[in-house]
C-alpha cells in the first residue's frame, strides 16, 4: 500500500470471489493461496482452479504481474501453472525464508513503483549467481512474460 495510490486488500470467500476480483483489471494480483498437489488452488467449499487458468484469467484482463505468495512446492507449480507464451509476469514462492519476505516484497514494488521493469527489479535484486546474498532471499520462480510493462503508482 506504500507504493500505491489504488491497492485494494481482499479477503475472499473462494475461487469465485478471486475470479470476481481479477474482472476489476488490477495491475497486480498478490495472492496468498496454498496449492492443493497438482497446481491446483481449491476452496472451502471443495472448488478447484488449475494455476494455468488463473493465469488465463489474468491475462484476459491485462494483469502484468501475478504472485502467487505463499510457500508452495514447485513441482505443483510446473504441474499447474503453465505459463509459456502468455503476457504475464508471474512470481512463484516456493520459500518465503521467514521474515525476509516482507523486506524483500517492499525493494521490489519499490523500483517498480519507480518506474523499473519487473525484469530490470529483478534482476538487480536476485543476482543470478551464487553468493551470500541468496540467504536473505525467498525462494521464487520468475517467468517474465511481459518483460517491459511498467506498474506506476
Amino acid at each position: 500500500m506504500r507504493h500505491y495510490r489504488c491497492v485494494d486488500a481482499l479477503l475472499l470467500s473462494g475461487i469465485a470471489g478471486l475470479l470476481g476480483a481479477i474482472e476489476n483489471s488490477y495491475d497486480i494480483v498478490h495472492l496468498f493461496s496454498p496449492l492443493a498437489p497438482g497446481g491446483l488452488l481449491m476452496d472451502t467449499g471443495g472448488m478447484t482452479l488449475i494455476g494455468s487458468e488463473l493465469i488465463e484469467r489474468c491475462c484476459e484482463r491485462d494483469v502484468k504481474l501475478l504472485w502467487i505468495a505463499n510457500e508452495n512446492k514447485a513441482e505443483d507449480y510446473v504441474k499447474g501453472f503453465r505459463v509459456a507464451g502468455k503476457p504475464l509476469n508471474l512470481i512463484l514462492t516456493i520459500s518465503r525464508n521467514g521474515t525476509r519476505f516482507t523486506g524483500f516484497l517492499d525493494k521490489l514494488l519499490s523500483r517498480i513503483a519507480s518506474g523499473e521493469t519487473l525484469p530490470v527489479a529483478w534482476a538487480a535484486l536476485v543476482p543470478q549467481a551464487n553468493g551470500p546474498w541468496q540467504q536473505d532471499l525467498p525462494g521464487c520462480i520468475f517467468f517474465a512474460g511481459r518483460a517491459g510493462a511498467k506498474v506506476l503508482p
